[in-house]
């Protein structure tokens, strides 16, 4: 199996920083921020089709725009490109929820994948009207998509339960293809639910022992109830010609982060009841020290962002080797980002994927042979012509 990669959509905006807003630009220096429209995020999106990536993650959170919305008008500016659109069950009904697939699916040609996130944060869950505490979402969950599945394989659905109820619940076009689910979760409440129902369990960039075992983990769950799960991993890269220049990146993003920025966004994450959260701090201990956690691999990220934290950092051929690192562990699907996400689009689709095209490990999805082919220079080589000599 070759590797499959996916970009990410900022719809909450994007930035040469991980913050960005507040500390102006100096005339003479690239920078500014760059809000989340279509224009934009549609250029974001061509580039990673073109590039060859499969699909593109959209957040969801009341911080970023719509995630259905959103890439719903992208469709319309990409031909190829799948998008990994995240929401959230129990913020609508299943039904409308296996209805919205359906179409999104239909119209966009079988262009959809979707990532079932529980919400970890109960104070932001309660502003949509949601009070169940995180275990009881992962209950909610695990019976919202059991009725989510079967509206897909066309089947009339009665469902009495503790947090979903619905009767005689049909579709009237099931998607064809079905979109494949994504889950991620690190807690005992959510490992039985992923297993039952995802089609690629995710995890976020941990260094390899650990990626190991919690895979390890999942895996002997999933045999339990006779399946078996692909597996993801979401990783930002900071990824250049040299590793020198990759750190001196990275070491530019960090200095643009101040220690109140620091301190406000880790005093905000220790309170998240996300047993993955609490692993991405563990990881950066809130601390500038420390913070290359495993070969080529950087917390920086997690200092002042939520969710994923961590950066592979390096140059091609690193970020290659620590790809395929991964990849031995069982990771097929990797989730990936970059400050700015087109620019840094590049920098890996140009530089790592036609190495690991190389190394038999990837193929662009349109069969493109890649980036690295010779290219003719029209009269390169011919004789340029003599001046004319007066007789």
């Amino acid at each position: 199996m070759t590797l499959t990669f996916h970009w990410f959509l900022p719809t909450n905006g994007d930035s040469r920083d991980i913050v960005s807003g507040g500390h102006g630009v100096p005339t003479g220096a690239a920078g500014g921020a760059r809000p989340a429209s279509v224009a934009y995020l549609g250029q974001i999106a061509r580039s990673a089709e073109q590039l060859g990536f499969v699909g593109a993650l959209t957040p969801t959170g009341a911080w970023c725009e719509d995630a259905w919305l959103s890439t719903a008008m992208l469709t319309e500016v990409t031909e190829r490109l799948k998008f990994l659109v995240a929401f959230r069950p129990g913020l609508l009904a299943p039904t409308l929820a296996a209805q919205m697939a359906s179409t999104f699916q239909r119209l966009s040609r079988g262009r959809l994948l979707l990532n079932v996130v529980t919400g970890g944060e109960s104070q932001e869950q309660r502003a949509y009207g949601d009070f169940l505490d995180k275990d009881a979402r992962y209950a909610r969950a695990d019976e919202f998509l059991h009725v989510v599945r079967a509206l897909w394989r066309g089947e009339t659905v009665d469902h009495d339960g503790t947090h979903v109820r619905v009767e005689q619940a049909r579709l009237h076009r099931p998607p064809d293809p079905v979109p494949p689910v994504y889950f991620g979760g690190s807690s005992a409440a959510a490992l039985p639910v992923a297993v039952r129902h995802s089609d690629v369990y995710l995890t976020w960039g941990e260094p390899p022992a650990l990626v190991a075992e919690k895979l390890e983990r999942v895996r002997a769950l999933a045999a339990r109830a006779g399946r078996e799960l692909r597996f993801g991993i979401r990783l930002h890269v900071i990824v250049r010609d040299t590793a020198e220049q990759a750190w001196a990146q990275a070491q530019r993003l960090l200095d643009g982060v101040s220690e109140a920025d620091i301190r406000a966004v880790q005093e905000g994450l220790r309170r998240s009841e996300s047993e993955g959260q609490r692993r991405m701090l563990d990881l950066n201990g809130g601390s500038r020290d420390g913070l290359e956690v495993a070969p080529n691999l950087w917390a920086g990220v997690g200092l002042v962002r939520g969710g994923a934290g961590t950066a592979l950092v390096g140059s091609h051929a690193e970020i290659a080797d620590r790809i395929a690192e991964y990849h031995a562990l069982g990771i097929d699907e990797f989730i990936l980002s970059g400050y700015p996400h087109l620019e840094e689009a590049y920098w890996f689709g140009e530089g790592v994927l036609p190495i690991l095209r190389e190394r038999g490990l990837w193929r662009h999805p349109d069969g493109q042979p890649g980036t690295g082919d010779h290219v003719d220079i029209p009269f390169a080589g011919v004789p340029a012509p003599q001046p004319a000599v007066a007789r």
